[in-house]
């Protein structure tokens, strides 16, 4: 591994070749000076090592062992490198080697960092130090945060580590760590480096490995189990392209070779040991799947041992969720003593567990218990909720659907303008439309191609949505109309359905299960395209490019550094229990087994790299205009959209300063266009890491300042903000839900079917058991509090861990402390919108106030905070 002292100002790439060549003019003088008497002088180096917060028996075991074997000569082993070039070896002058003291004292200090010394006698013409080798003989590997090397005349020399260093039996090579420009002598150690972290592409990855490849999305399903759980490869098709993910390299399976074997919890899936959660973040990453357990508990022995109690029959049953019994009624737990041998385990658990068992009222429900029934929150949440990205403006009326006709039949909309005429304040459609006073969400053709195979898996009903919008005077938006498609083949006739404002009390629980099927299709789109696709799968490929491609001291590996931290781990456990077969998100959500297709198919028709920027995809969407009078050269339709006014003040805040980083370690084009490990890292991301899509015309050419300011703001925005409004408000606007069911399990009645007749008769009942169930909701509820969780060591935009990466060089310093300021700045100014009056989509009696891209945030659930990664 390679790590910078300071970053230069000019491109690693041409500063090395530069340099190359002044080592080689000097050479004979070199030569000269080193037959020369030459003397020794001492350097002593300081290592800090990071103790673990809690040790299990193998650990304590593994310590005491690795004391006694220090004592033997099993040691620590330390080695500095020139800059200069050694005549002799042709190779950079290196030190004798230098052992840690006192390891076998130290290592019992119950500490979280110890220091240890290595004192080294070096030539007086050694020159300056380049990079320091770490080799650990010891039995256990251990976590070297930093070395500081002090003793020569040019002054202290720091490395930041920040990795684990495996113990030789694990790991033979040589730990290296750069702290400036490459010098051709250093030259070769980067490279190996490089070649090391990038592996053969063979064999199975251990858990203590440091290699990042890619590879397909092979290892979903489980088709040894059955064929009920056997699911396609994602990557490598046209029938199901997908972004790579990390290679685990575990064997196939028994049934198909194609099909890579599974790791199931609690064992952990491979990613590169650096990659992996540190440990205050796994503690708390452990709690939270404890309290998971905890808040299923209940639901799930009421749904065992009462089938009549498996639904919601009432909105009792519904807040009982958050009350201090959690549906522990004396009723239930009366039943459940009866039929069980442990007739006080209930009762005992409920005693211990109380607090635990306990779900917290989301806060959509917080302030106005009754706010989502309304119309205007509904709308509202399409600018201001948890996916605030998929609404557009409306340019052609009725809406025109893109699939292929001979494939999927004639889709001509059933919206007509009978339908909305009403609802538009007296103006026409076609005025409307001109005074861009029409909006549309429109989920017809991404969930049409999967009707057919949805309805038919048990306790499935969805249809394929769109929901019209009219832009009031006031800047609210109000839905005035929800067409509901089947597929062509469906029962009876009736493949298209138009539902209207209601006008009575039977037709109000029809508009109320119209807009539950809306956002049913709504948190499907959101959690497997807009969330997992876009801000975790697809920057999978970029983070795994870097590590392969750009050495530590490379400029831009430590600008996007922070941007990457934890974002490998949390997809490789999002592979082992989320979106795996029967996983969480196949158990929640309407599409079922078919969640990772439809996934797939949204890669394939709509992902674009160069529409993830933000203003670029409010403009696609129809939602802003270029005009450059305007700030960030936009404006929007909806003056007061909350998601696109809070994230372009962060795009923009970001944008300075990428574009003064770039600028200051790329003074011009040619520079970027002979960066090799930059081009290697760009074309492998998209080559290898997007692979399905790599003939599209849309990628953008990595050849000037502008394109790669384009390219890292998109990539720390979608890292960050985009992640942040898509990810913590999941809980705050899902937990309760009614608001936002992930599945529906009845279709909207119409006269003349079955159940029309029961309908009728309790309306509100039919409503409930069209949701999920109370064991559904539940796990669906326990996992998406788990992801809206910001952890204790979040690190949030504008924060960074480690400034001293850019230690000496004091005009970065100074521009981060500035991009510092300037999000602090932002955190003020939504605040100040939250309370402004006039921005109705944000305050107002018992509205949520927006601050889902405010960047701070304390640790928990609190619908706010923008950390600089995707890590949950």
């Amino acid at each position: 591994m390679v790590r910078l002292k300071k970053a230069l100002k000019v491109p690693v790439a041409a500063v090395s070749e530069d340099l190359a060549v002044k080592s080689s003019s000097s050479s004979s003088s070199s030569l000269a000076a080193s037959e020369k008497a030459v003397k020794k002088f001492k350097v002593r180096a300081v290592v800090t090592v990071k103790n673990k917060i809690k040790e299990d028996l193998k650990d304590t075991i593994a310590k005491h062992l690795d004391a006694l074997t220090d004592k033997l000569g099993r040691n620590v082993v330390l080695e500095l490198f020139s800059t200069e070039i050694d005549p002799r070896t042709k190779g950079p002058k290196k030190s004798k080697e230098a052992v840690l003291k006192d390891w076998s004292e130290k290592c019992n200090v119950r500490s979280e960092r110890v220091n240890y010394i290595a004192e080294f006698m070096v030539d007086s013409n050694f020159g300056e130090v380049g990079a320091i080798t770490v080799r650990n003989k010891h039995i256990r590997e251990f976590f070297l945060e930093a070395i500081t090397i002090e003793g020569f005349s040019s002054g202290t020399v720091h490395f930041l580590c920040n990795s684990w260093v495996q113990a030789t039996k694990d790991d033979p090579e040589k730990r290296a760590y750069v702290p400036n420009n490459t010098p051709s002598g250093l030259r070769a150690l980067r490279e190996k480096e490089l070649r090391n972290l990038r592996g053969d592409s063979k064999g199975m990855r251990k858990l203590c490995d440091r290699t990042y490849d890619f590879d397909t999305y092979n290892d979903l399903g489980i088709p040894d189990k059955g064929i009920d759980l056997a699911r396609p490869t994602l990557g490598g098709s046209q029938n199901y392209p997908y972004p790579r993910r990390c290679r685990t390299g575990r064997p196939p399976t028994l049934t198909d070779t194609n099909a890579e074997s599974r790791v199931e919890k609690p064992l952990p899936m491979y990613v590169p040991r650096d990659e992996q959660f540190e440990e205050s973040k796994l503690n708390a990453f452990i709690e939270m799947r404890l309290r998971a357990v905890l808040h299923n508990l209940i639901p799930g022995l009421k749904a065992a041992f009462s089938a009549d109690k498996s639904d919601f029959n009432d909105f009792s049953d519904v807040d009982g969720l958050y009350s201090d019994d959690i549906l522990f009624n004396s009723e239930v737990q009366d039943e459940v003593s009866n039929r069980t041998t442990l007739p006080n385990l209930v009762s005992r658990i409920k005693e211990c567990t109380q607090r635990l068992l306990k779900y917290d009222t989301p806060k959509i429900v917080s302030k106005d218990k009754f706010a989502w029934l309304r119309d205007d929150e509904f709308a509202r949440q399409a600018i201001a909720g948890v996916n605030p990205v998929n609404i557009e403006r409306l340019k052609v009326f009725p809406p025109v659907s893109k699939l292929d006709p001979q494939e999927y039949g004639t889709q001509d909309s059933a919206l007509k303008e009978d339908h909305i005429a009403g609802q538009l304040n007296g103006m026409t459609v076609q005025k409307a439309i001109e005074e861009k006073k029409l909006y549309i969400i429109d989920y017809h053709d991404i969930y049409l191609p999967f009707l057919d195979k949805i309805n038919a898996l048990d306790g499935r009903k969805s249809y394929a949505t769109r929901t019209i919008f009219f832009l009031t005077p006031l800047g609210t938006l109000k839905p005035i109309a929800i067409e509901l498609s089947s597929p062509p083949g469906a029962p009876s006739s009736r493949s298209k359905r138009v539902v209207t404002p209601p006008v009575d009390a039977t037709t109000s629980w029809i508009w109320q299960l119209a807009k539950a099927h809306v956002c049913s299709n709504d948190a499907g789109v959101h959690q497997l395209v807009n969330h997992w696709l876009r801000t975790h799968a697809c920057l999978e490929p970029f983070i795994l490019g870097a590590h392969r491609q750009l050495s530590e001291m490379h400029p831009i590996m430590k600008l996007l550094e922070p941007h990457m931290r934890y974002t490998l781990d949390i997809n490789a456990r999002a592979r082992q229990s989320l979106i795996n077969a029967d996983g969480i998100i196949e158990s929640s959500f309407t599409p079922g087994r078919y969640c990772m297709e439809l996934s797939s198919a949204a890669y394939k028709h709509f992902w674009r790299f160069d529409m993830e920027a933000l203003p670029a995809d409010l403009i696609r969407r129809g939602m802003a205009e270029p005009d450059p009078t305007q700030p960030h050269g936009l404006k929007l339709l909806v003056e007061d959209y909350p998601y696109a006014n809070d994230g372009l003040l962060i795009w923009s805040a970001i944008e300075t300063w990428v574009r003064t980083y770039v600028n200051h370690y790329y003074p011009n084009s040619s520079h970027i266009c002979n960066d090799k490990e930059l081009q290697s890292w760009y074309s492998e991301s998209i080559n290898v890491g997007h692979a399905d899509l790599k003939t599209q015309t849309w990628w953008p050419t990595l050849n000037n300042t502008e394109s790669l300011i384009s390219i890292l703001t998109t990539l720390i925005w979608v890292a960050s903000a985009q992640h942040a409004a898509l990810n913590f408000g999941q809980y705050p606007y899902g937990g309760y839900v009614p608001n936002r069911p992930p599945l529906m399990r009845r279709l909207v009645p119409q006269e003349g079917d079955p159940e029309y007749a029961n309908f009728l008769g309790n309306p509100q009942k039919y409503f409930l058991n069209s949701l999920p169930s109370l064991l559904q909701a539940s796990k669906f509820m326990a996992v998406v509090d788990t992801l809206s969780t910001h952890s204790p060591d979040e690190e949030y935009l504008g924060e960074r861990r480690h400034e001293s990466i850019w230690s000496g060089d004091e005009e970065m310093v100074k521009e981060f402390y500035g991009f510092s300021e300037r999000i602090k700045e932002i955190e003020m100014e939504i605040e100040r919108r939250n309370k402004d009056a006039k921005l109705r989509n944000r305050c107002g009696a018992g509205t949520m106030p927006y601050e889902l891209l405010a960047p701070s945030s304390d640790s928990g659930v609190t619908c706010r905070g923008v950390p600089n990664s995707v890590s949950t």
